[in-house]
């Protein structure tokens, strides 16, 4: 729970606050821009939600941080926020929410299929989460990005026997069902696409769904501050000229959403996605 004693200072005056247990992963401000903003490292609210909408996104947002840091100083009814989740995004792709600590606010996606759901890397092992997926038909494989991103991954393994797929280089420690290796993608069969992309961890990989979605772990994310599409060099472990090259493979690609680990969604007609990727390897290249 959100510590009232706590309150970073640029929080304005009202009922919803961020304490100074906030590790800046972003995902208020994504869901609730007109409420949460940045500030010295940190996110605080900058506006207190005033319309109907604004508090059920700001709640939303509340259910969603990774590490507690959004409290309201007045008891509030969370139930339609809590049961938001998974929230759609288009089609049979869903937003899980319930960030998790362990992967830094990363986000996680379900893909909801006739033959299995898949769970895109690993929220926080949270019970309303839980009991909304066993709804929604439950989990029948679970692809991880990379090792940075695993979370609560064994729980939701022991809860629903679903299979979990990761690149053998950051497989360690990791009881994995499939392992794969190499740069080759592979196919899962119904639209399903592994894609290779080691950079930013040694096996690190994006998945493809339907020439539409791309799930992009910590690859490839929109940039507020840029506005452009952009890699994370800052936080490049294994290798930025892989990085580079991993990007490059992309453009051989059809999609039209970005769905990251970290930072902001991207969606645009496939030309225009392929552009914009294009754009940001000429970018990579400068920053190199």
């Amino acid at each position: 729970m959100a510590d009232p004693k706590a309150v970073l200072s640029g929080n304005v005056e009202g009922n919803f606050f961020v304490d100074s247990t906030c590790i800046d992963c972003d995902l208020c401000r994504q869901i609730a821009p007109n409420s949460f903003v940045a500030a010295d490292g940190f996110s605080v609210v900058g506006r207190q939600p005033e319309t109907s909408d604004q508090l059920r996104l700001a709640s939303m947002a509340l259910v969603v941080c990774p590490t507690g840091s959004i409290g309201t100083r007045e008891k509030m009814d969370l139930g339609p926020a809590i049961r938001a989740y998974p929230d759609p995004i288009e089609d049979d792709v869903y937003f899980c929410g319930y960030a998790s600590r362990d992967s830094f606010g990363g986000a996680s996606y379900l893909i909801v299929r006739d033959e299995g759901n898949v769970l895109i890397d690993s929220p926080r092992f949270a019970g309303p989460l839980v009991s909304r997926l066993d709804e929604m038909g439950g989990v029948s494989k679970m692809f991880l990005s990379h090792r940075d991103d695993v979370a609560d991954h064994a729980r939701f393994h022991d809860r629903f026997s679903c299979e979990r797929i990761i690149h053998k280089a950051d497989s360690g420690g990791i009881p994995a069902e499939t392992r794969f290796d190499g740069e080759a993608s592979i196919e899962l069969g119904d639209g399903l696409t592994i894609i290779p992309t080691p950079g930013h961890t040694r096996g690190h990989a994006v998945l493809l769904y339907r020439e539409r979605f791309l799930f992009t772990g910590d690859h490839l994310a929109w940039s507020p501050n840029y506005e452009h599409l952009i890699a994370f060099r800052r936080h490049n472990w294994y290798s930025w000229p892989e990085t580079i090259r991993s990007m490059e493979r992309l453009l051989d690609y059809r999609f039209e959403w970005v769905l990251p680990g970290h930072g902001r969604r991207a969606h645009y007609p496939h030309t225009v996605m392929r552009e914009k990727v294009a754009e940001c390897v000429e970018w990579m290249k400068r920053v190199a």
